[in-house]
């Protein structure tokens, strides 16, 4: 999978999780302060991100990922690996 498509997925899904129209979730958004999302709403984002493409995202990695764009980094590099 190329950045672009992971990209849109996970604005996709992070969109959904939050209730707020795909077209304002973009990745310079910021999870928290420009989305709103709460540190419940992070939690369970990221274990569906990591359901969905086999992956895990250490607590300590969670805490430095604060825009979308940090997501889609730490997936594509984790997914990259396998």
């Amino acid at each position: 999978m190329d950045k672009k498509e992971l990209t849109a997925k996970v604005c996709d899904m992070v969109a959904k999780q939050l209730r707020k129209p795909v077209e304002t979730v973009t990745v310079d958004k910021k999870l928290k302060e420009d989305l709103g999302a709460d540190s419940l709403d992070v939690v369970e984002m990221m274990m569906g991100l990591e359901e969905k493409y086999g992956i895990t995202i250490p607590d300590e990695e969670l805490m430095n990922m604060k825009s979308i764009g940090d997501v889609v980094n730490y997936i594509f590099n984790a997914t990259q690996k396998k």
